[in-house]
């Protein structure tokens, strides 16, 4: 007959403490306060440098259009550029002309509905001459 009987010699049998466990949890939810606002941070700047880049192709076709049209043109539809989808959600861009003189201001703002609007940047313009202007200094 094989019987369980505990053992004698003191030590302690397989598994972990309740002390460990909490101890192991601490060190998670440490980490994640430290990495989850950092990812957080470079998606937003990810997602600003797409739109940035978007921002300076209009700026191109607004040139390319004043070769052809003597103006800039005051919409999308006229440059006959379609923004991508995705930069849309993040940001609500709008084109804004003035003549005379000839002259363009392309504006980005961030979205509040995806927490782009907690990007340290804000919001964004670029214009016929070339000014891009931020909230903050460094974010072009």
């Amino acid at each position: 007959m094989n019987s369980h009987r505990p053992t004698t010699t003191g030590r302690r049998s397989g598994g972990f403490t309740l002390i460990e466990v909490m101890i192991v949890v601490a060190i998670i939810a440490i980490l994640a306060a430290i990495a989850i606002p950092l990812y957080n941070d470079a998606v937003r700047k990810a997602r600003r440098v797409a739109v940035q880049a978007t921002m300076q192709e209009m700026a191109n076709l607004q040139q390319q259009y004043l070769l052809d049209a003597r103006e800039y043109a005051g919409d999308l539809a006229t440059l006959k550029y379609t923004v991508p989808a995705e930069q849309l959600t993040w940001y609500g861009i709008a084109i804004a002309t003035s003549t005379p003189p000839a002259a363009f201001a392309i504006t980005a703002t961030p979205s509040a509905a995806t927490g782009q609007n907690k990007d340290k940047c804000g919001e964004m313009t670029l214009s016929n001459t070339g000014a891009k202007t931020a909230a903050t200094t460094g974010c072009w």
